[in-house]
């Protein structure tokens, strides 16, 4: 798993957060199967409800970019410990495989990691 450039391209994009409201900025990175790197931040908005995560963000370039496979998302906030993908957001990486490993970390070096399968372990399906 190459943590490094993962954590490297959340922390870059995490820079780019559009966050008036709660100036909690977030990046995501995900490794894609074929193993590039696809980034996101959160971009907040002023009905809140239409705030978008940087976990959806990064899936959602991914997808565009004709991703449909991931083996590992790194996700950077700030704070004194790492904070996790919310429920939408697991049930969104869940979409694409519930075995994607997660690194939670700060720009401080505090990581934590996980399973999504443990993070969300009913994860809802069609299937």
């Amino acid at each position: 798993m190459d943590w490094p450039a993962l954590k490297a391209a959340a922390l870059a994009v995490q820079a780019r957060a559009y966050v008036p409201y709660s100036n909690y900025q977030v990046g995501a990175a995900l490794l894609t199967a074929s193993g590039e790197i696809v980034a996101g931040c959160n971009v907040e908005n002023a009905t809140f409800g239409a705030t978008c995560c940087a976990e959806r963000a990064a899936v959602f370039a991914a997808v565009a970019a004709g991703h449909r496979a991931f083996q590992a998302v790194a996700v950077v906030t700030n704070g004194a410990a790492p904070g996790t993908p919310c429920g939408i957001c697991r049930q969104v990486l869940a979409e694409f495989g519930n075995d994607l490993d997660v690194l939670c970390f700060t720009p401080e070096g505090i990581e934590q990691q996980y399973r999504l399968s443990k993070l969300l372990p009913h994860a809802f399906t069609l299937k």
